[in-house]
């Protein structure tokens, strides 16, 4: 399975960076994450146990978070649960329209005959709605962070 959501958003770039870093802001600023509990926490790698919602449909999983400072990007390995494998990247452009902040899901599935199901049901169903609500929520968070500071 291979996704990949992303957005333009207009708002400095290490701030859009500094958002998505910190998790114990995500609850907080995405109506569709119920939690974030942290297990091991430090600078730059966490272990957390995140919790969202698809429909009303209750997901969570756990997943190991590195905070790439020098490379401007934001990584997950998901280590339980369904996506139990999958690896994300967050990753920050510049472009003449503003930031485009992308969100690369990759996982091969351990059952490969089920996996054309599965890539609906959690690709397209679960992670490409989630990701895109996530996109759109820390981006109207973001701009209005934004305009304020130079408001």
């Amino acid at each position: 399975m291979h996704k990949i959501n992303s957005i333009v958003m207009h708002a400095p770039k290490m701030l859009i960076f500094e958002t998505a870093a910190n998790l114990e802001l995500w609850p907080k600023i995405l109506p569709h994450y119920r939690y974030i509990h942290h297990l091991e926490r430090s600078p730059n790698r966490n272990v957390v146990v995140m919790a969202a919602t698809r429909s009303g449909i209750p997901i969570s999983w756990t997943s190991e978070q590195i905070i790439e400072r020098e490379k401007c990007e934001v990584r997950f390995h998901h280590l339980k649960a369904f996506t139990k494998g999958m690896y994300v990247i967050w990753t920050f452009e510049e472009t003449p329209n503003g930031i485009l902040v992308k969100i690369t899901h990759n996982l091969k599935f351990r059952v490969k005959i089920l996996a054309p199901l599965v890539d609906k049901i959690i690709g397209d169903f679960f992670i490409h709605n989630i990701a895109n609500k996530t996109l759109r929520c820390m981006k109207a968070y973001v701009e209005t962070r934004a305009n304020e500071v130079t408001a």
